[in-house]
């Protein structure tokens, strides 16, 4: 298994970049990423899709990223590296990038899985990758039925040590919006009685497409930054510590635009 850092942050390394990279990053790096979903989905159809082989299909990704010139800056790894329960990660959703990034920062440590829409599951190619890892699937119809199946389904998962990663937002956005961050990864955490530990990340340097969502246009110039926050215990009704998590990504993504 690959690991992209043993450390407690990463910044990508300048190097050359060549001119047709330099020139049709979009390109290119789709290429690599079409490569890189055709093998995974080749291992998830004969079922031998594991962690090890998620965690090289992210760093993959994230090489493939960084051959077209984009430069990720990733912190606290180690805020929940030496956690000794599961725990539920909670943060803003930007763009599909950290679906296929979280994994090598999370898998490598710990046994995780998503909270995922319905229609994720039946993408062609991508469909039987995300199914291998036994998410938590909703079908954003129904809100009530949502919360019902996040709060047994993801119970289930962490009671069987798998950490759980919530995006509480109903769609992804390059804006966050804290009136639609709703407190469903504090509710879970609370109910599990375990650690919820937040993360801000900008990842618009994959952009959101027009007519494919998940496509957009590559913007290497565009830093990727990820945050990882302390880990905290729920007390009382979660208020607090929701709070706290809003603060801490609304507070990262101002000190990134101000950069």
């Amino acid at each position: 298994m690959q690991y992209l850092t043993t450390q407690n942050t990463y910044r990508s390394v300048n190097t050359h970049i060549p001119w047709f990279a330099r020139n049709a990053p979009t390109l290119i790096f789709y290429a690599k990423m079409v490569h890189i979903v055709w093998k995974a989905n080749r291992l998830a159809q004969k079922g031998v899709y594991n962690g090890e082989a998620w965690v090289d299909s992210s760093v993959g990704i994230i090489r493939a990223l960084e051959s077209v010139g984009a430069h990720f800056e990733i912190q606290n790894v180690g805020f929940y590296r030496d956690l000794e329960e599961p725990c539920v990660f909670v943060g803003n959703h930007m763009s599909v990038l950290e679906t296929f990034v979280l994994p090598c920062l999370i898998q490598p440590y710990r046994n995780v899985t998503f909270v995922v829409k319905e229609s994720l599951i039946s993408y062609p190619f991508f469909g039987p990758i995300m199914r291998s890892r036994d998410p938590v699937v909703v079908g954003r119809v129904n809100p009530r039925d949502d919360l019902k199946i996040v709060l047994e389904e993801g119970q289930n998962r962490l009671n069987h040590s798998v950490s759980v990663v919530i995006f509480p937002q109903t769609t992804r956005s390059p804006i966050f919006d804290t009136d639609k961050f709703n407190t469903l990864g504090v509710k879970l955490a609370k109910r599990a009685n375990v650690p919820v530990v937040p993360f801000a990340l900008k990842t618009d340097a994959w952009g959101l497409g027009r007519r494919l969502k998940d496509f957009g246009k590559i913007s290497p110039e565009k830093t990727v930054r990820i945050h990882f926050g302390n880990p905290m215990h729920i007390s009382g009704s979660g208020k607090e510590e929701h709070n706290t998590i809003v603060e801490f990504i609304s507070a990262n993504l101002n000190d990134w635009c101000r950069k």
